[in-house]
């Protein structure tokens, strides 16, 4: 089995980024709320220095060589400076921003989006990205890391709750019922 590795992320891994958040917010959601060319858009974010989904807030999973995954999360207390700057851009393609509950805020490491390729799923990547970007984020110095589930995705809640994610409440997002997870540092 080929070895998987995790980096950093670049400007150039934007398909892949792009590719995880569809992938965490549904294909269905996606095209509701960002219309049929979401992965431009996507793309687009993911280049840009400081939208939520930026290359500079992502991990990318490797495998042979090959990306296989992405992972994107930042500091809960830039939330509203990332959506602006998000749906600044958002707006520049003629997509009016959907107003939504805030998922996270001060206080708490955000993971945002987490995707794997459907060829590369059932291998643990997932599970590697999210420990990846969990650790990163304690080694900068925040106890709590947070992040949202549909409270229909039993397999990925159960994931994140043999990671040590606990139940933190509830959040509405983009009309769905979420449980708020969060880790924290013990």
């Amino acid at each position: 089995m080929e070895q998987t590795t995790i980096r950093a992320a670049t400007a150039e891994d934007a398909p892949i980024i792009a590719s995880a958040i569809i992938m965490a917010i549904g294909e269905e959601t996606a095209l509701k709320y960002c219309g049929a060319d979401n992965r431009d858009i996507f793309e687009q974010l993911a280049r840009e220095e400081l939208s939520q989904y930026s290359h500079r807030n992502a991990l990318i999973a490797e495998v042979g060589g090959r990306a296989a995954g992405a992972i994107v999360g930042y500091d809960g207390a830039r939330l509203q400076e990332l959506r602006a700057h998000t749906f600044d851009a958002m707006s520049k393609h003629g997509i009016t921003p959907t107003l939504c509950d805030d998922e996270t805020g001060p206080g708490e490491f955000y993971i945002d989006s987490l995707g794997t390729l459907p060829e590369f799923r059932g291998r643990g990547i997932g599970r590697l990205l999210l420990e990846s970007l969990r650790d990163k984020a304690l080694r900068e110095g925040h106890s709590h890391v947070g992040l949202i589930v549909d409270t229909d995705n039993h397999e990925a809640e159960r994931l994140y709750l043999r990671l040590g994610f606990r139940q933190a409440g509830i959040k509405h997002f983009l009309g769905h019922t979420m449980h708020h997870l969060q880790y924290t540092q013990q």
